[in-house]
């Protein structure tokens, strides 16, 4: 018993402390937004199980928003994976008709923005990919007007 020295038990339980009080909350903000994450997914017609499966996630993910399943691979690539992940969550706030406010707040409270848009009343547009607005075909009734100054021909 010579070399017991009482503080460092002491250290040691209050390390665990702090610890178990940081894990806690990230574990509780992780499962919510997993949750939400699910029902994001339920909304665009995809399992909502594959939110909880790492990597397939993200492909689920593309189909949704319309980007082709290569751009996993820019995902791995340091410093191109945080534009292009922003680029993905706007194209997924686009994909339910909301804009870049909403993208922001995906980006930054997820645990709040993905339970507000899986169990809101947001409809899934489709994939928004091709065009910032979803699917909307041309439709020269609707006041199109040509840049060019020609009229639409129909």
């Amino acid at each position: 018993m010579e070399n017991y020295d009482p503080s460092s038990a002491a250290s040691a339980g209050v390390f665990f402390a702090i610890f178990m009080a940081c894990l806690i909350p990230a574990l509780i903000i992780g499962v919510i937004s997993i949750i939400g994450m699910w029902k994001v997914f339920e909304k665009a017609g995809k399992p909502g199980w594959a939110a909880i499966i790492p990597i397939y996630n993200h492909i689920v993910l593309l189909e949704i928003v319309g980007k082709p399943i290569w751009w996993i691979f820019l995902f791995l690539v340091p410093c191109v994976n945080i534009i292009y992940a922003v680029w993905t969550t706007n194209l997924l706030s686009k994909s339910f008709g909301q804009g870049e406010g909403f993208t922001i707040g995906l980006l930054l409270l997820p645990f709040v923005f993905f339970p507000v848009l899986g169990f809101g009343n947001y409809q899934y547009l489709g994939p928004s990919a091709q065009e910032a607005g979803g699917f909307k075909p041309f439709d020269p009734s609707t006041n199109y007007k040509d840049p060019s100054g020609n009229p639409p021909q129909a």
